[in-house]
């Protein structure tokens, strides 16, 4: 829709050539316990965004070929190396980040991979600012979509994301996904988590979970967010109410982004959400907003390929 046209020269929104370009595959042990349990996600992070969030935690890589980080140049091939790379290192799925752009490069890797017999789950991790007719494409390559529902309100999304429909965008594209994965299931064989807290969480093989960053000043919109999603899918997707917004060098003097999301700020959201009924959720505790949880974006698990 941005109209590129890559392969003779001319990038879009994300500013990335027709070539896929990838800056970090590794394993990631922060995501939700279900994805990352002790043997890691394998993480793989793709250069370029379809969005503009001037509050990126991974700007140096999401402003694509412009930006400070270009990335490692992959072949197919390459991807679906990777793939295995992290498969033997112990990976419970492949996790990748901000894949959209690609798929031109992404779809004929994943096939190539489960013909190899690849044999862990494909996690989607995304924005969710993509066309359905995209995501229908990814249909039996793709066990678990994660994707972010960031805001409600298209003033904020016009103006810290630069997508003033983002809401109506975001909406139709977990619809897609949803009508894909329509129940979560897990390794134990079950649809939901246990609610034994000693037991160890077991690893999700299907399903959605949406997640929502709760920005600083914005609980109405995130309870506005929770609300349409609980009444939309109740029990069938996960919701993670994420507190780790981490205030990022290009936001300084910003009256609202050059703050962190207070306790009292986050606690507000998590209630609203226990009180509408959410049982199949996340939150995160403790000290989450922090520069630690940003990865170095250094060509890890990618040199040496070609």
């Amino acid at each position: 829709m941005c109209r590129a046209d890559r392969l003779h020269g001319k990038t879009g929104f994300c500013r990335e050539p027709a070539a896929l370009y990838a800056s970090r595959a590794a394993l990631l042990y922060y995501e939700e316990p279900c994805i990352s349990p002790e043997s890691g996600s394998g993480a793989v992070f793709f250069n370029g965004c379809s969005l503009g969030c001037c509050f990126c935690q991974n700007h140096l890589i999401s402003t694509g070929q412009d930006g400070p980080v270009r990335g490692v140049e992959l072949s197919c091939s390459d991807l679906v190396r990777v793939f295995f790379d992290l498969k033997e290192q112990g990976a419970a799925n492949i996790n990748l980040v901000t894949p959209s752009h690609y798929l031109h490069v992404l779809i004929p890797a994943l096939e190539k991979a489960r013909r190899e017999g690849l044999g862990i789950p494909v996690v989607y991790n995304t924005s969710s600012y993509e066309r359905p007719q995209a995501l229908r494409l990814l249909e039996g390559l793709v066990d678990i979509y994660i994707p972010d529902m960031k805001f409600e309100s298209s003033l904020l999304s016009g103006k810290w994301a630069r997508a003033a429909d983002y809401f109506s965008i975001a909406k139709a594209a977990i619809a897609e996904m949803v009508r894909q994965c329509p129940e979560p299931v897990f390794s134990d064989g079950g649809h939901a988590l246990s609610d034994d807290p000693d037991a160890p969480p077991p690893v999700m093989e299907r399903g959605v979970i949406v997640r929502h960053m709760v920005m600083p000043g914005q609980a109405e919109d995130s309870k506005r967010i929770i609300r349409y999603l609980y009444e939309t899918y109740g029990d069938s997707i996960f919701i993670s109410i994420m507190n780790q917004y981490t205030p990022m060098p290009q936001v300084d003097g910003d009256p609202v982004l050059s703050r962190r999301v207070t306790q009292k700020e986050y606690d507000e959201v998590v209630d609203f959400a226990i009180s509408l009924g959410v049982n199949n959720g996340f939150i995160q505790e403790g000290e989450t907003a922090s520069d630690s949880f940003i990865p170095a974006f250094d060509g890890t698990g990618l040199t040496g390929l070609t």
